[in-house]
């Protein structure tokens, strides 16, 4: 048995952290916060109509965007709440709801994978490089991986990027911010473009 994610015990010990924060970020959208950056950059990175793999979906704000400029998008997240709202908000990509962990789309290779909103620190410690390896399996040799989270979450990005060898991938870039900043020693968050070995 899969060990459950951090993100799995926050919703059975809080029945309504999810529709909450699905609320979150309707409001902001509604605000008109720009909450589509890290969908740009992975456009910037694509031909049009790539097949994109966007992996712990959450409420679809990404793989949406990436779907409205021409990407087939498939957008997988645990969390069947948050699913339901990508499908309501986002109509047109594949949304499933899944483990990362159990990631088995037999025959799917994808363009590009991306991983946003600190899935990576969410996920259990024992999964980690599982799902590393579960995402390697389901790209092709010219595909790329971007991966964001935050500093002090419990995942070091020294160990992520040790996890992520291990697994196949070799870092192409590293990044502080999504909108191309440098990493630094000093940076707190990551942004790591892979890509197969």
């Amino acid at each position: 048995m899969t060990e459950p994610s951090a993100w799995t015990r926050m919703t059975q010990e809080d029945p309504d952290h999810s529709r909450a924060y699905v609320q979150r970020f309707r409001d902001l959208a509604a605000q008109g916060v720009d909450l589509v950056g890290e969908a740009r950059l992975v456009d910037a990175m694509l031909p049009r109509g790539s097949r994109v793999l966007d992996a712990g979906c959450g409420p679809g704000r990404v793989g949406g965007w990436l779907a409205s400029v021409g990407h087939q998008v498939t957008g997988v997240d645990v969390d069947p709440v948050l699913i339901a709202a990508a499908e309501e908000d986002h109509p047109g990509p594949r949304w499933l709801v899944g483990d990362l962990a159990e990631l088995d789309l037999p025959g799917e290779e994808f363009d590009a994978i991306v991983s946003a909103g600190n899935v990576m620190a969410f996920l259990a410690p024992s999964t980690r490089r599982t799902v590393l390896a579960r995402l390697r399996a389901h790209v092709h040799e010219e595909s790329r991986a971007v991966i964001g989270f935050g500093a002090g979450r419990g995942y070091d990005f020294g160990e992520f990027l040790t996890d992520a060898r291990a697994e196949g991938w070799v870092p192409d870039l590293l990044l502080s911010t999504w909108d191309l900043r440098p990493f630094t020693p000093e940076s707190e968050f990551l942004v790591a473009v892979l890509r197969p070995a």
